[in-house]
């Protein structure tokens, strides 16, 4: 991204390349619907011209995206930095890698048998599963919808910032900064329920895992929420010498 080095939404530490012997993986943390993120999005999908593009995102979802990504807006108006990272891509094979799917649901369900969680923790990773599985469905319901008809529809709230897409790119960098600062603090402070810790740690297993198959195919870029973005890298790195993970 030789023509960004100097932009300050590029030079944070917000990106990680793995190199394979079957392509490059580059990993772009983002901050949910913030301009800052949209802009590193677009640009490291512009520049890398990935043959795979990989999101955050539960498969289901994905269609509603792909919609709002068809805006004639640059960036579009729905869909924050997912459906930016669309509308920049060349490449027709989009996909989503996170959760709930069927590989997914096995992984989950073999880890609550083997690390015998509370009932506690059980009720909380399915409350987790449950809320994740009918946003997606909802998702997929508006992207149905969308396709039919001229109608475009947000599901859920958009997240909105104290800079936005027509500020300066040092004042987006410096908010985009303190949102991280701010969850970073927060998470410091009070320690996540182990069920919220659990659901993290295969979300972000299996995501590894998928990029790991993407791999095959050629250069990936994935965006990835910012504070999954070390330990999806950590994993991925772990499996360039092993096909297969624990």
């Amino acid at each position: 991204m030789d023509a960004h080095y100097d932009d300050p939404r590029i030079t944070g530490d917000h990106l990680r390349s793995i190199d394979t012997p079957t392509g490059t993986v580059t990993l772009v943390g983002v901050v949910h619907d913030h301009p800052a993120s949209v802009f590193r999005v677009r640009t490291a999908v512009a520049d890398r011209d990935p043959e795979v593009l990989a999101l955050e995102l539960p498969p289901l979802s994905l269609p509603l995206f792909e919609r709002h990504a068809e805006d004639t807006r640059t960036p579009p108006m729905f869909g924050g930095e997912m459906s930016a990272a669309i509308q920049a891509a060349t490449t027709d094979r989009v996909v989503g890698i996170d959760g709930p799917t069927l590989p997914f649901l096995r992984r989950l369900a073999a880890r609550l048998y083997r690390e015998g969680g509370s009932l506690g923790t059980v009720r909380g990773v399915l409350d987790g599963l449950t809320s994740v599985t009918t946003n997606a469905l909802r998702c997929r319901l508006a992207g149905s919808v969308a396709a039919m008809t001229s109608i475009r529809m947000e599901v859920g709230s958009p997240v909105t910032y104290a800079t936005g897409r027509s500020d300066s790119p040092e004042r987006q960098a410096e908010d985009e900064g303190r949102q991280i600062d701010r969850a970073r603090a927060v998470m410091d402070a009070f320690e996540p329920s182990r069920a919220s810790s659990f659901g993290d740690d295969v979300r972000e297993t299996h995501m590894a895992d998928r990029l790991a198959e993407l791999r095959g195919d050629g250069d990936v870029v994935a965006v990835v929420g910012r504070h999954h973005l070390d330990r999806i890298a950590e994993r991925l790195g772990d499996r360039v010498d092993s096909p297969r993970s624990a």
